[in-house]
């Protein structure tokens, strides 16, 4: 038997999904973006001067991917409740040993702000 090409590798392989997401430049920046302090949709598209669309479907993905999450919200002068998002990782590692992947996520340890 011969073994699978990249195509016919599991498209329900999360780590194969997690390293194609973070092989774009985009989806680094805006998870890097928010590694030291929580920010929302709009502050994140400001920084890295990226369209507010492209921030916030990134930001789904990262989501569903676990390696971002709504770390808080806040309220807005007009009354809204804004999201506040962080990455839930501070390093990622991704090698290769016989064409197989491995993944190693690193936790992003917050600092609470009584620690500071």
């Amino acid at each position: 038997m011969s073994k699978p090409n990249i195509i016919q590798l599991s498209e329900f392989d999360i780590t194969q999904k997690i390293i194609e997401s973070l092989s774009n430049i985009c989806t680094r920046a805006v998870l890097f973006s928010v590694k030291n302090e929580s920010k929302d949709a709009t502050q994140i598209a400001d920084e890295l001067k990226i369209s507010l669309s492209t921030v916030y479907k990134t930001l789904s993905t990262l989501e569903d991917l676990a390696l971002a999450e709504v770390d808080k919200y806040v309220i807005s002068s007009e009354g809204k409740k804004i999201k506040q998002y962080r990455s839930r990782i501070s390093k990622v590692e991704i090698t290769l040993d016989n064409m197989q992947p491995s993944l190693n996520l690193y936790p992003n340890k917050v600092e609470s702000k009584s620690d500071s």
